[in-house]
């Protein structure tokens, strides 16, 4: 490994002393786009948007660095997206500014505060989120404001861009916009007069794929000029050259094919880029840069064009630059997304497309640069296999004993059945990538909306359990939110509880698919993706907008939260109930209604005495299995506009707010306290150590959830020290995925070391923590989310 080069290191701290603030120069430039093309089809509208964007943009070029681009007028800003959402960014501007929130918060000045303003009259009733609030049918409103099932209420849905994709950078490193400009452009030829059925719609589209291309090359060219003026000024000989290299870059990337590895990281930063300025969705995810990077890589290198220590000090610089995307949330959403993430995960190793080991020199190099930069994007990832080469599996986790909660560890031998019973082709399931926290898709070629942040909610098991035992009645509000399916003073087996729990759950994941199909139209009708579709395939050559389904595999993600609440709760009911009869139906469901008030003796015995997920105990195991089984075998029933929903069980860290809206359960939660996190268990349950908690997380069925699982852990930097902790991990990790476990992750970090974080941020300003299914500076955190990562167990021996 070659350690930080002084000017990766001034580019890092440049960024930690970057505060973010809110820059509103897209907002005032798409909206004049907007109005300059009322009328006309709205992928066009969409393509002169982003021209008259990229056109006129407010562009820089910073000192130091080797790969170019920005995304606001200074670091780390946030644009914002009027044609998604408007009304909470001016409701959150004038009652709970921005600059004093407890997470992400952001500095806006008085002048940006009255370009927003002006702007709202324009965007009133014609943005995305009042359309599909007018489209949604009134039940599954009510579904949404009454039974906290679902992530966020009525105002929240749909906010944003969708985003968790994994785009084919491939096609733009060798083909340029150029070529695929050739190809829109043939495909016009062949079209001819647009007369049959929907060959109108693609004629349009095509002609906006064209004027995008157009507009990637010119954004870049700016970019090449102003390098070419700054270079002309420049006293020191080497930056001067830099300059003009990078001038040479852009002159010739992205509208060309890469010929070098320098002008390979260029062009994948204007993809990404352009991605970012074309909607707010996040977790646009590199995926297998060590893959399609790699043959510009090995060339240079073996021309003598480069060295390995200059391709990591590029692959840095490109770190810093995923590092300075970023995305404004309202402040409800900072509490289950905190940190400031964008998720834009990276992965390294796992296989080729004909079944061989994958890892290569490249493969080191990003773990190495994720070490160096010690940021929190890009989110790298490591797929394993029964061929990975122990070197990967040494350097990952060196990597993660250095306290980064990087990379996340994802098994091959479970993912890519999983993929295949999607009904996907073997070489593409082979080089899926994973895209945003936890979910993996097939890189360039499937569009498959995931996770529950501009596109679908997070559904709470742990509430669809409550409800069934309570008739259907909100615990908190005492409003019925769904069917009447009797009570647990009226049950007389734990039959009759699986099968309100069942009825519930098929209720609300019903509303669920609705809610998710409206975002789906509206989407596709209000906000095609003409950049992106350029970079998934076979969307230019369907002539069909990757938003209308134009990829060749079209999916719905969904995520499932609170596995292990719902597996402690029935078991609490089957023993106490059913199996000891030593308490009635009546009697627990009386201490829920007072949230434990004056049953403290009973919580106590509850949580001591119930066999607990997370132990290795097949009483609760299996319980967890089946209650997470029967939501995932709905899911999978349900069917979208573009293609079928893939069910997964990640809540990011969204398990915090969704407790705040949930009643007393029976694993001993009281009123308003955190779910659990993905399918780890309840803090402080799991009391046999971490190999039965993996073997409790193994329990469950990984393999239907195509979408993703998520497993955390928290190790004391002592249980895993030296060579021996190491082997150790390997042996942990190795045995799970045996196992069927799809993916693992875990902070190495003391509980201490957080609590002097809360007390001294300044001191800790660069501290990275895995959250969920991504990293994040620890200081930026929400409190709440802060004392979740404190309080998962900590691990101080691993046998």
């Amino acid at each position: 490994m070659n350690g930080i080069t002084e000017r990766v290191h001034r580019l890092q701290e440049r960024y930690l002393a970057t505060p973010p603030a809110i820059d509103a120069e897209r907002a005032v430039i798409i909206t004049r786009s907007y109005q300059e093309t009322e009328g006309e089809p709205m992928v066009i509208r969409r393509a002169k948007a982003l021209k008259k964007l990229l056109n006129e943009m407010t562009i820089w070029i910073a000192d130091d660095e080797l790969v170019i681009g920005n995304q606001a007028k200074v670091a780390r800003s946030a644009p914002i997206f009027p044609e998604f959402s408007y009304n909470w960014i001016i409701e959150e501007m004038e009652n709970e500014p921005f600059e004093k929130r407890d997470a992400d918060r952001f500095l806006i000045d008085e002048e940006t505060k009255e370009t927003i303003r002006g702007l709202f009259d324009y965007w009133d009733g014609k943005k995305l989120n009042d359309i599909i609030l007018r489209m949604l049918p009134e039940e599954s409103k009510k579904a949404i404001e009454n039974s906290g099932v679902y992530t966020f209420g009525i105002p929240e849905v749909a906010i944003s861009g969708v985003g968790h994709y994994s785009p084919n950078y491939k096609t733009i490193l060798e083909k340029g916009f150029s070529g695929v400009k050739n190809d829109a452009l043939e495909q016009l030829k062949q079209l001819g007069i647009p007369r049959d059925g929907r060959d109108i719609e693609k004629y349009h589209f095509w002609n906006a794929i064209i004027m995008v291309c157009d507009a990637a090359a010119g954004f870049a060219k700016r970019y090449a000029k102003m390098a070419r003026e700054m270079a002309a000024g420049e006293k020191d000989a080497n930056r001067k050259t830099e300059l003009l290299q990078i001038a040479g870059n852009c002159d010739w990337v992205p509208e060309n094919p890469a010929r070098t590895f320098w002008e390979a990281c260029q062009s994948f930063w204007f993809l990404q880029l352009l991605l970012q300025l074309e909607s707010s969705g996040h977790s646009v995810s590199p995926g297998r840069f060590d893959q399609y990077m790699y043959p510009y890589y090995a060339k240079d290198v073996k021309e003598g064009l480069i060295t390995k220590e200059y391709a990591q000090e590029l692959i840095e610089c490109l770190w810093i630059k995923l590092s300075e995307i970023n995305k404004i949330r309202p402040i409800g959403a900072t509490k289950a997304f905190g940190g400031y993430p964008m998720f834009q995960n990276l992965c390294v190793g796992g296989q080729t497309r004909d079944g061989r080991d994958a890892t290569n020199e490249l493969s080191y190099i990003c773990l190495d640069a994720s070490m160096n930069v010690k940021l929190h994007q890009p989110s790298i990832s490591v797929r394993i296999w029964n061929g990975t080469p122990e070197q990967l599996w040494f350097k990952a986790i060196e990597v993660k004993k250095q306290g980064l909660g990087m990379p996340a560890f994802y098994n091959d031998e479970v993912i890519i059945p999983a993929l295949l019973n999607r009904a996907k082709e073997l070489a593409d399931v082979r080089d899926y990538a994973i895209v945003g926290c936890v979910e993996p898709g097939c890189q360039g070629y499937e569009y498959g909306w995931s996770g529950g942040t501009g596109d679908a909610p997070f559904f709470s098991l742990p509430a669809c359990l409550e409800l069934a035992i309570n008739n259907g009645v909100n615990l908190l509000t005492g409003v019925q939110a769904g069917p009447a399916t009797g009570d647990l003073a009226s049950f007389t087996s734990f039959e009759e509880v699986k099968e309100a729990y069942v009825k519930q759950t098929q209720y609300f994941v019903d509303h669920f698919a609705v809610i998710t199909n409206v975002v789906d139209l509206a989407h596709m009708q209000l906000v095609p993706l003409p950049i992106l579709s350029c970079a998934m395939e076979p969307c230019v050559e369907r002539g069909v907008d990757v938003s209308a389904g134009g990829t060749k595999y079209n999916s719905t993600g969904t995520a499932g939260v609170g596995v292990s609440n719902v597996a402690d709760a029935l078991s609490a009911i089957k023993k106490f109930v059913f199996d000891d009869q030593k308490y009635s139906g009546a009697e627990l469901l009386s201490a829920l209604k007072s949230n434990w008030e004056g049953k403290e003796a009973l919580r106590s015995e509850i949580i001591a005495g119930t066999p607990s997920y997370g132990n290795d105990d097949s009483y609760a195991d299996e319980l967890a299995r089946w209650a997470a089984g029967v939501y995932c075998k709905q899911t999978e029933e349900c069917t979208g506009p573009r293609g079928p929903y893939s069910p997964g069980l990640y809540p990011v860290s969204a398990n915090i707010p969704m407790g705040y809206g949930r009643g007393a359960s029976l694993d001993g939660r009281k009123a308003g306290e955190s779910l659990a996190d993905g399918i780890s268990p309840m803090h402080g349950k799991d009391k046999n150590g971490p190999t039965a908690t993996l073997n409790s997380a193994a329990a469950v069925d990984h393999l239907i959830n195509s979408n993703g699982t998520l497993l955390n852990l928290k190790f004391h930097p002592s249980a895993v020290e030296g060579d021996n902790g190491t082997r150790n991990l390997m042996s942990a990790i190795k045995t799970f995925f045996d196992n069927k476990g799809l993916h693992l992750q875990f902070n190495v970090v003391s509980s201490k070391t957080l609590r002097d974080a809360q007390k001294n941020p300044n001191k800790y300003r660069g501290l990275v923590v895995r959250v969920a299914g991504y990293s994040a500076l620890f200081v930026g955190l929400d409190p709440a989310l802060q004392e979740d990562i404190i309080e998962r167990t900590e691990i101080t021996e691993l046998a």
